[in-house]
C-alpha cells in the first residue's frame, strides 16, 4: 500500500483513494500528497474540502493546507461556488509540455534536412532549469562528427545553443555572469555561433525556435570539428539554421498570422 493509501487506512478505514488517484510513491511525502490533490481534482472536477479529503484519503487539515499552498502557486483555483478546482497555470504548463513533445516528434525530418544541407550533425535543444537538454538529433552520415546523444544535459553557460536559449529569455531568467550585450547581439541577428566554448575543438551554430508570441521554445543547432567549421561558421551556416527553425515552427503551427519570415 502506498503512503497516501496507508494514511487513509489509518485515519479512516471506510475511505479509500479513488481508482484514478496516483499510485506512484516518490518517497517525498509532501509531493506525493500534493499530486494526490491535483489528481483528485483532475479525476472528479471541482470539489469541496470534504470531497477532496475523501478522494485523496488525506486528513481534512492536510488536504486544506495543501490545496491552499497549491492555490498560492496558481495550480489550484476556486470555482464560483468556492470549490477547489485545477488552476489555470496548469493550462500554460500543459500547453508548453505538449508543444515541446510535438517539437520533438516533428524535428526528425527538419534535422535530417539540416544535416544534409550543411553536412554536419544537427541537434534540437530545450531548456531544463539551468541546463539544456538534447531532445533530438541527426548525425552526420560519415567522417569526423560531433556526437551529442539524445538526453545529453549540457550547461547553459557555453555554446551557441545556450546563447540562443538565453538571448530570448527574460533577463531575470538568465544565470548570472553572462554578457547582456552579447545576448542582445544574438537576438538582433537571429542566431549564435561558438568555437571551442562547450568543448575544445568543437564549433556550432544555432537558431531559436519561437512561438507566435516570440518566446523561445528550443534551439536548432549544427556542430562539428572546429577545423572543418573554421573561419566564420555563423555566416556560413546561419541561413540554413534560421530556415530550419522557421520550418519547424511552420510544421508545429507556431507561426502567428502577423509573423514575418525573419521573426
Amino acid at each position: 500500500m502506498d503512503s497516501v493509501g496507508a494514511s487513509a487506512a489509518g485515519r479512516n478505514p471506510g475511505a479509500a483513494p479513488r481508482e484514478g488517484a496516483p499510485r506512484v510513491v516518490s518517497r517525498v511525502g509532501v509531493v506525493d500528497k500534493a499530486v494526490a490533490v491535483l489528481g483528485a481534482l483532475a479525476d472528479q472536477g471541482p470539489a469541496t474540502l470534504a470531497e477532496l479529503a475523501t478522494a485523496t484519503g488525506l486528513a481534512r487539515p492536510t488536504a486544506h493546507r495543501l490545496a491552499q499552498a497549491l492555490e498560492c502557486h496558481g495550480l489550484v483555483g476556486r470555482d464560483p461556488a468556492g470549490r477547489f478546482r485545477l488552476g489555470l497555470r496548469l493550462l500554460a504548463w500543459g500547453a508548453r509540455a505538449a508543444s515541446g513533445l510535438e517539437l520533438v516528434e516533428l524535428a526528425g525530418p527538419v534535422l535530417a534536412n539540416l544535416r544534409d544541407a550543411t553536412d554536419e550533425s544537427a541537434q534540437l535543444y530545450v531548456r531544463e532549469a539551468d541546463r539544456r537538454v538534447c531532445v533530438a538529433t541527426a548525425e552526420r552520415r560519415s567522417g569526423l562528427r560531433d556526437t551529442v546523444p539524445v538526453g545529453a544535459s549540457l550547461p547553459l553557460t557555453a555554446g551557441s545553443g545556450a546563447k540562443v536559449l538565453l538571448a530570448w529569455a527574460s533577463p531575470e531568467d538568465r544565470p548570472p555572469g553572462l554578457d547582456p550585450d552579447e545576448l542582445a547581439a544574438v537576438r538582433k541577428r537571429g542566431w549564435a555561433a561558438s568555437v571551442g566554448e562547450r568543448e575544445p575543438g568543437v564549433a556550432s551554430v544555432s537558431a531559436p525556435v519561437l512561438d507566435a508570441a516570440g518566446r523561445v521554445l528550443a534551439a536548432v543547432s549544427v556542430s562539428g570539428p572546429a577545423d572543418r567549421l573554421a573561419g566564420s561558421p555563423g555566416r556560413r551556416y546561419a541561413p540554413a539554421l534560421v530556415a530550419a527553425a522557421r520550418d519547424l515552427e511552420q510544421r508545429a503551427g507556431l507561426l502567428g498570422p502577423d509573423t514575418t519570415a525573419t521573426r
